[in-house]
């Protein structure tokens, strides 16, 4: 068998082709692949699959069973890098042809992809609201008892030991009810006005800088024609504060991160469609995020750090949840991107 029949017929088709040759390297290329890859077909004809991306998410020994050719197979939702950094969600599917010879089919799932992870971030944001506000009711009553108890116990004492007791009991109690009351988020309603977006990214950053006795590189990569826009500015810089200071902690205290911001148009966020949004992504080449918490990440209480209390996240997606907004995440060793969508028209139930 020569060349795939009607390399024209396929060069319509929206699902990037690769036809590989025994030794697995690319004899034809749609145009579909090329816009994929970011490659021309005359430029892939002759490599190696493994030489047309930077990174996939595939296990070697599932990719390579797959490559060889004894059976068709298909790999779902891998993360690819191409060679000139742009990522994408793909599925793959691999059969075998005559002569040994490859037919891989490449579908970008992305939008997919971004809609499940939305429905996914907003299921865990209801149920961990739901869970947390139950246990705040069963905590804070019997705590509020706890406390007043030690305080007309403290009163009752003389002894300067005895008093140490209770106060130990009495900052403990403070301590869990802050905790609880953190894990619930801002529940004010809270200072809106127009403020500008990248005033609030220089204090954030600036802030974070002298944390890490200015060891941390920052890039700015910013759109100066988006506008003011309607914001609780004191909270927004607390969502930004916590998700940098985990890119920061993830590279180690040192490293660089990107601050980047853009103007975007029909962007869709929990149902609704709206006309421009502000994104502002927050990038760092740490080691990327373990994929045994990434699905669950923006849950309280999950971390992959050993001194971490697993709150940051959380808070923020709840902050940003009050912006009408939502957090999109795209991770792989070397790249982790944490990109806050923000509308710049608010409804008025918002305000």
């Amino acid at each position: 068998m020569g060349s795939p029949p009607d390399p024209q017929l396929l060069n319509h088709l929206s699902t990037a082709i690769l036809v590989l040759d025994q030794e697995q390297r690319v004899q034809y290329a749609n145009m579909a692949a090329e816009q994929l890859l970011g490659l021309s077909c005359r430029r892939m004809r002759g490599c190696l699959f493994a030489e047309l991306y930077s990174q996939i998410s595939a296990e070697q020994a599932a990719l390579a069973q797959a490559l060889s050719g004894e059976q068709g197979q298909a790999l779902y939702a891998l993360s690819l890098l191409t060679l000139d950094n742009q990522h994408h969600t793909v599925d793959l599917a691999f059969t075998p042809l005559e002569d040994q010879r490859m037919l891989i089919e490449a579908r970008t799932v992305d939008q997919q992809h971004r809609i499940s992870q939305e429905l996914q971030q907003y299921a865990q944001h209801h149920a961990a609201q739901l869970l947390v506000r139950g246990l705040a009711h069963e905590i804070k009553n019997p705590l509020g008892g706890l406390r007043g108890a030690a305080q007309l116990l403290n009163m009752e004492l003389e002894s300067d030991e005895l008093k140490e007791f209770t106060g130990i009991i009495i900052e403990q109690a403070d301590r869990l009810r802050n905790l609880v009351d953190r894990l619930l988020g801002p529940q004010h309603p809270g200072n809106w006005a127009r403020s500008n977006i990248h005033r609030l990214l220089e204090q954030t950053s600036r802030l974070c800088q002298i944390e890490t006795a200015e060891l941390l590189l920052i890039e700015r990569d910013y759109d100066p024609s988006i506008p003011d826009f309607m914001m609780d500015s004191e909270q927004l810089q607390q969502a930004l504060l916590n998700i940098i200071r985990n890119a920061v902690q993830a590279m180690g205290g040192r490293g660089q991160l990107t601050l980047k911001t853009r103007s975007k148009g029909g962007i869709t966020i929990a149902g609704v469609r709206h006309r421009q949004v502000v994104a502002i992504s927050i990038i760092d080449n740490g080691p990327g995020i373990p994929s045994e918490v990434r699905d669950t990440l923006f849950y309280p209480m999950v971390t992959s750090k050993a001194d971490g209390s697993g709150l940051g996240l959380s808070i923020a997606q709840n902050i940003v949840s009050q912006h009408q907004g939502r957090i999109d995440l795209e991770s792989w060793p070397g790249h982790t991107e944490f990109t806050l969508l923000l509308p710049l028209i608010f409804t008025k139930e918002a305000l």
